[in-house]
């Protein structure tokens, strides 16, 4: 007899303990791991806002320019003072860690 699919989750979940609730112990382990994901989102919405890029060239261009946003956010600096910082040709602040 075939085990339910509720049934083979827990199974999963029971095995993987540790490993599952590893972020409710560890404050800097996210909740989710689908970061990529996420960072992938706003550029399937332009495509599907516009349809599509006109060149490589432009789409190329987004790609970097919104990688480099994101970086730059997921070190918790704020979007604008990242552009600032790119225009003045500091791609990055030393931290002093």
């Amino acid at each position: 007899m075939a085990k339910s699919d509720a049934h083979n989750l827990w199974e999963r979940l029971k095995k993987h303990e540790t490993a599952v609730l590893l972020f409710a112990r560890l404050s800097y382990v996210p909740f989710t791991n689908n970061r990529a994901e996420r960072d992938l989102r706003m550029s399937k919405v332009k495509q599907k806002v516009s349809g599509c890029f006109r060149t490589r060239k432009y789409a190329e261009a987004y790609c970097r320019i919104s990688s480099y946003l994101q970086t730059m956010a997921n070190q918790g600096y704020n979007p604008l003072v990242a552009i600032q910082m790119a225009f003045s040709g500091q791609l990055y602040a030393d931290r002093g860690e």
